[in-house]
């Protein structure tokens, strides 16, 4: 595909949320401006996205990589502020090394968006939606609802509406069991609902799917697998809750331990024409280990490549500096193909291509929240179009796409949206 001039690139931008660089193996992507493309009466607040990395005023954008990190982090660190240890044990030595391979990718990345100047003047405006969005207010925790005796009586209402000439109409208000119970929305359009009192939303296109399952019982998964495996999935995005100190210091989310991940029925899940997998992980070593020695083993996964994503701030900076050692400005998304049944290496051929080390830079939203990466691996998904995907361990729904997990309607509460006006994206 040609270059597109500047001011196309940037109109596709504003639609589509994803800006790609020329020159670099990387985008730019709006997280926000991808989500909204699914919602029609609703989108999603910018100022309760871009909850952090946001400043009151932007004199100046940095004109360097080097001098973009070392403005922004005059803090005082503690020890995991340091930089690289003299002395790196041997898991310590191979996690440099990784470090190490990719660091000019995300260098060019990063210069790549310093040196598009509409693009950060439109990066520093992102969180601008004209209204206040109070997200400090509670919120429903699925994980201790659903440990109580009552958790199986708990109903979640939807409310389903049709569009009229003069606005919309609401039509019967259904309530199904939230926990354990595989629950549809095969409207054209959003859909509102309540639970306990507080108005949630959740949407599709397609079918949208979503599981909130008791406590950790991984096991109720198996209510997701298809009956036939020509209904599989053919993309499957996992982010597990990863034992890491940070979650276990803020008390974000609920973890788990790295065994319970091997029971996942991967290979069952999958389409009959095979599924590309992509899978969060953290930067630690013994976690990357893990994945690539026993976990991918396990669940059938051949690994074919590992994205980026480089975390800035609204000014363009790094998060933090890119090579510290402890604190690293991105996470990675390893990928691989698996098939419900061993295949040949002539098979294994006609997969596509996965660039490596693809680098997708954006500013994070709330803690733990990953960006929707979905239509940038689309081209890389086997089997039939448009693909079934889900995701596991979901904390918000993406139209079409299957949610599991314990909080799948984490970022679906009517806090964090506001009423779509005309015209407005």
């Amino acid at each position: 595909m040609a270059d597109l001039q500047p001011d196309d690139k940037l109109s596709a931008f504003l639609k589509s949320g994803i800006y790609r660089f020329d020159n670099a193996n990387g985008v730019f992507i709006d997280p926000v401006r991808i989500l909204n493309r699914s919602y029609t009466r609703f989108r999603i607040s910018p100022s309760a996205y871009y909850s952090r990395f946001f400043h009151s005023s932007f004199n100046s954008f940095p004109v360097h990589q080097n001098d973009s990190p070392k403005s922004s982090n005059k803090r005082k660190r503690g020890k995991k502020g340091k930089k690289k240890p003299q002395n790196l044990n041997s898991r310590e030595q191979i996690a440099d090394r990784r470090h190490q391979e990719v660091r000019l990718g995300l260098l060019k990345a990063h210069e790549a968006l310093l040196g598009e100047c509409q693009l950060l003047e439109i990066l520093g405006n992102l969180r601008s939606d004209g209204e206040n969005c109070d997200i400090e207010s509670s919120e429903l925790d699925f994980v201790e609802l659903g440990s109580v005796w009552q958790a199986p009586f708990y109903e979640i209402f939807l409310q389903t509406q049709q569009v009229e000439n003069a606005g919309t109409a609401p039509c019967d208000e259904v309530g199904v069991p939230v926990f354990d119970n595989l629950v549809a929305n095969l409207g054209s359009s959003e859909t509102e609902a309540e639970l306990l009192g507080h108005n949630l939303l959740h949407l599709t296109f397609r079918t949208l799917r979503f599981l909130v399952m008791r406590k950790s019982d991984l096991k109720k998964i198996h209510n997701l697998i298809p009956a036939e495996p020509d209904c599989g999935f053919n993309l499957i995005v996992i982010d597990p809750p990863w034992e890491n100190s940070s979650a276990h210091q803020k008390l974000k989310y609920q973890t788990l331990p790295n065994r319970y991940f091997l029971s996942l029925p991967i290979k069952q899940l999958t389409h009959t024409d095979g599924a590309l997998v992509a899978l969060w992980v953290t930067n630690r070593e013994k976690l990357r280990s893990f994945v690539e020695t026993e976990l991918f083993p396990k669940w059938g996964v051949k690994h074919a490549s590992t994205f980026y994503w480089l975390k800035v701030k609204a000014d363009g900076s790094l998060i933090s500096e890119l090579d510290l050692f402890h604190h690293r400005p991105y996470e990675c998304l390893l990928l691989g193909f698996t098939h419900r049944k061993e295949i040949e290496s002539e098979q294994l051929l006609k997969l596509k291509h996965i660039p490596d080390n693809r680098v997708f830079v954006s500013v994070p939203g709330d803690y733990s929240r990953k960006p929707p990466i979905g239509e940038l691996l689309l081209d890389y998904v086997p089997g039939i179009k448009p693909a079934p995907c889900i995701e596991l361990f979901s904390r918000e729904m993406m139209a079409g796409w299957a949610s599991w997990g314990n909080e799948p309607l984490h970022f679906q509460d009517s806090k964090y949206f506001l009423h779509s006006k005309d015209g407005e994206f």
